[in-house]
């Protein structure tokens, strides 16, 4: 084929090809070196090649969020708006981590209106844990109320107490003469905290998709509870920057982010020595469980081995069954955070 000049058309080589002609070439130069085995030539390319060091990999650095997902940003705009037809905002959290489970941003953005604080997942920490973040709590005049999402429990109560709290906002109404309302309140959270699985037990229905990752919901969604309770399912509220590279791995040990976010080995890891450190858990528990020794309290060398025991040497296998049986409860009652002094 020509060109309108008349000279022939040269078809660029392909990628494909130059690789094929490149590692010929190398592995030509390499017999070369080797069979010169007794030229100064030879011996001295062989020592740069058995010397050579191999290039030092990037420091890696680990990353709580990678990312900011874009229905998230969009829905924190919404939210905004929304607050502003808000009675009563529930705010739910994780009772396992209570502090790590805040938006920084919340007390800006409630303002002076009323809130409840919800800790759900009640089931996972002991009594004592529970009575301590009561008091604590208490202390800051903050209502608190511990639910379990998956049973119901303290649902009901909810319910009754956004009723309460509100209650006067059809007084002031009538006051000026407007006709009475159904109190509007709000469920915000992080992502997968258990705000839908806690609006369905209260509807006594499933309305509001909920499973056990987060992400689920990705849209405001107002649902009616009777006559006189208006309920705002939102999807999970993320900070576009964790900065607390401490609360970002609990937020991860926990499953309160993607799982895209956090390297399995490097989180499970982690967990395993804070479950070594904690005195109702410690080394004896893991190796009841798992047969394995924690040599040193090195946590990551703790998953390659079981890694290699149970899953042929698949490292993530073994921290995502360590991070599983963490979730399900398989260590017991476990708090990883403790009220401040």
């Amino acid at each position: 084929m020509r060109t309108p000049s008349g000279n022939p058309r040269v078809r660029p080589l392909s990628r494909k090809f130059l690789r094929a002609v490149w590692l010929l070439v190398n592995q030509s130069l390499m017999r070369m070196v080797w069979s010169s085995s007794g030229s100064a030539y030879g011996t001295g390319m062989r020592r740069r090649l058995l010397t050579r060091r191999p290039p030092k990999p990037p420091e890696k650095r680990w990353r709580a969020v990678d990312g900011y997902p874009g229905h998230i940003m969009k829905t924190e705009k919404e939210l905004r708006e929304q607050l502003k037809l808000m009675d009563v905002v529930i705010e739910v959290r994780d009772a396992r981590i209570p502090l790590s489970t805040t938006h920084p941003k919340m007390d800006a953005w409630l303002g002076n209106r009323k809130r409840i604080l919800v800790l759900n997942r009640e089931d996972m920490i002991s009594n004592d844990d529970r009575n301590d973040w009561a008091r604590y709590f208490a202390k800051q005049g903050i209502k608190v109320i511990f639910t379990n999402g998956k049973l119901g429990m303290g649902a009901m109560k909810l319910g009754r107490l956004a009723r309460s709290l509100a209650g006067d906002v059809n007084g002031k109404r009538r006051e000026k003469g407007l006709l009475p309302r159904s109190v509007r309140a709000g469920i915000i959270g992080y992502p997968n905290v258990g705000k839908s699985s806690l609006i369905n037990r209260l509807l006594k229905r499933k309305i509001c998709a909920a499973a056990p990752r987060p992400g689920v919901t990705r849209e405001m969604k107002w649902v009616k509870l009777g006559k006189d309770l208006d309920l705002l399912d939102s999807p999970g509220m993320l900070p576009m920057r964790i900065d607390d590279q401490a609360a970002a791995i609990k937020l991860a040990i926990c499953d309160d982010i993607g799982e895209k976010a956090y390297d399995f080995t490097d989180v499970a890891g982690i967990l395993v020595q804070m479950l070594a450190r904690i005195p109702e858990v410690g080394a004896k528990a893991l190796y009841n469980r798992y047969k394995i020794q924690l040599d040193g309290g090195c946590g990551k060398k703790f998953v390659k081995t079981l890694g290699l025991n149970l899953f042929g040497g698949d490292s993530h296998q073994a921290a995502f069954r360590i991070l599983t049986d963490f979730r399900k409860g398989k260590f017991g009652y476990i708090s990883l955070e403790r009220p401040p002094l």
